[in-house]
């Protein structure tokens, strides 16, 4: 597999450098000038961010609007043959949407195949999808036993090894796609030189609680604003998991999905780039997915993400310095995207220099304190803002934005305990996001009976939905 991950995941002489190089600055320098040159790089950081974050969100406010309520070009013309392939892990709370969902798909039946991995589940999520397969001979269902191995990539890869498509798009378990977002997402690849497009996903459950709400508002900044701004500015969107295609070719070319990372998404965007291909980005394929409901399910999820991508910058960096295939900006923005989860690690380190200098430790400025202070909440306050205005958000949802404070602290420590336990290479493996079962885009009652369930064949309704463990509620 070409990739940069197969060198050990940690770090630990570099953050022994990191202490011995900060000790000796101190001892020779001075707490005050020392920490005055750290106050200084992170300014520097930090105002590089903010202008991106600021150019997102003016090219957001300019075009994603008009992008959204675009002609539908080329939804028709060009079928190519494609593979759909979900991975489920206990994933008996949702399953039945999902599964609802991609039988709904708008595109020719003898263009589409739809493969399903039940991948180890302990739950009824493997008899749902066998009472779906014997309703509607499209799909197709791959039973894995349990501890096979590789998390979602492990999954994946089994079930591109069972098909024979020009492209391949992925759902997560939680995922509803619009009937449409198939054909919206194929299109691109008549240009030769796309290797991957990503769609847009939507949080329907918005509603269920305070963390739902600030991960939809987080959600309308990422798609409407981030994901864009990346396609608008510089054509680098980042592929991102679910609700997105990739060419076969090129997936086979890279040996699948890598099952050595945690993030598989960020690790294949960076393999497409340094091949010579690009990734896409196309707002109006639109998809509707679960948020977490509870900080803890965040913790989990988001560890996740920031364990992955620290890593992918680690392992991506110097190939990404020598790749050809890039120009030097396009390097830069690269490299800015993978860093975007150490950010929260320097605004915590940011956070406390202010509290030192309010303390009086090293006789800090500060003035040279407030760009800093002011530039650790503007920029992303700004994509936030322009991602309600861009998707028509009612006006009193501006008050959600309130919920970012305590998430921003509560990233910031997930990062940084994310960033120490990676250097450490301490071990962590693929974990499933929880699900709650909230409320589907397609109506439950469409759901066969699993089989064996003992119900009767009048009643296609699945007995009961159980709750998540207590742990995760």
């Amino acid at each position: 597999m070409a990739s940069g991950t197969d060198r050990p995941e940690g770090r630990p002489l570099v953050l022994v450098a990191y202490v011995l190089v900060l000790g000796a600055a101190l001892a020779l320098f001075g707490v005050g000038p020392t920490l005055g040159v750290v106050a200084g790089a992170l300014n520097v950081v930090f105002g590089v961010y903010f202008c991106r974050h600021l150019a997102f969100a003016v090219a957001a406010a300019r075009w994603a609007e008009r992008d959204l309520l675009a002609a539908d070009v080329g939804l028709d013309s060009y079928t190519p043959t494609v593979a759909v392939l979900v991975g489920c892990k206990d994933e008996e709370l949702v399953v039945d949407g999902m599964v609802a969902a991609l039988l709904a798909l708008d595109y020719p039946s003898d263009r589409l195949t739809l493969v399903v991995v039940d991948d180890g589940s302990a739950d009824a999520t493997g008899a749902k999808l066998d009472a779906w397969s014997v309703r509607d001979p499209r799909l197709r269902v791959l039973h894995r036993p349990p501890g096979a191995g590789g998390g979602k990539s492990g999954a994946l890869n089994e079930a591109l090894a069972l098909v024979d498509a020009e492209v391949v798009l992925v759902f997560d378990a939680d995922h509803e796609p619009e009937p449409t977002a198939l054909r919206r997402l194929v299109r691109h690849f008549r240009d030769p030189v796309v290797g991957a497009v990503m769609g847009r996903c939507v949080i329907r459950n918005g509603q269920d609680s305070t963390m739902a709400n600030t991960v939809f508002v987080d959600y309308l900044s990422g798609y409407l604003v981030n994901e864009y701004g990346r396609q608008a500015l510089f054509e680098l969107p980042a592929y991102g998991g679910a609700n997105c295609a990739v060419r076969t070719s090129t997936l086979r070319a890279l040996g699948g999905w890598n099952p050595e990372t945690v993030t598989e998404d960020t690790d294949l965007t960076l393999r497409i780039l340094l091949m010579g291909q690009r990734v896409r980005y196309d707002v109006s394929a639109i998809d509707f997915e679960e948020a977490v409901v509870s900080a803890h399910r965040f913790w989990k999820q988001r560890y996740r993400w920031a364990r992955g991508h620290q890593k992918c910058l680690r392992d991506y960096w110097r190939p990404l310095m020598r790749s050809p295939h890039l120009s030097l900006l396009e390097k830069v923005e690269t490299t800015l995207f993978l860093g975007v989860y150490h950010v929260p690690v320097l605004s915590g380190l940011g956070l406390l220099l202010t509290v030192l200098r309010a303390l009086g430790v090293g006789d800090l400025p500060v003035v040279g304190l407030l760009p800093l202070s002011m530039l650790l909440f503007i920029g992303p306050l700004a994509e936030l803002c322009v991602g309600l205005l861009v998707g028509r958000v009612e006006r009193r949802s501006a008050w959600r934005l309130l919920g970012f404070l305590p998430a921003f602290a509560l990233s910031i420590w997930i990062t940084s305990r994310a960033y120490v336990d990676g250097m450490l290479g301490r071990p962590y493996s693929w974990v499933k996001t929880s699900r709650s079962g909230a409320t589907s885009t397609v109506p439950r009652s469409a759901a066969p009976a699993p089989v064996g369930a003992g119900t009767t064949g009048s009643d296609p309704r699945p007995r009961s939905f159980a709750l998540p463990p207590e742990e995760d509620r």
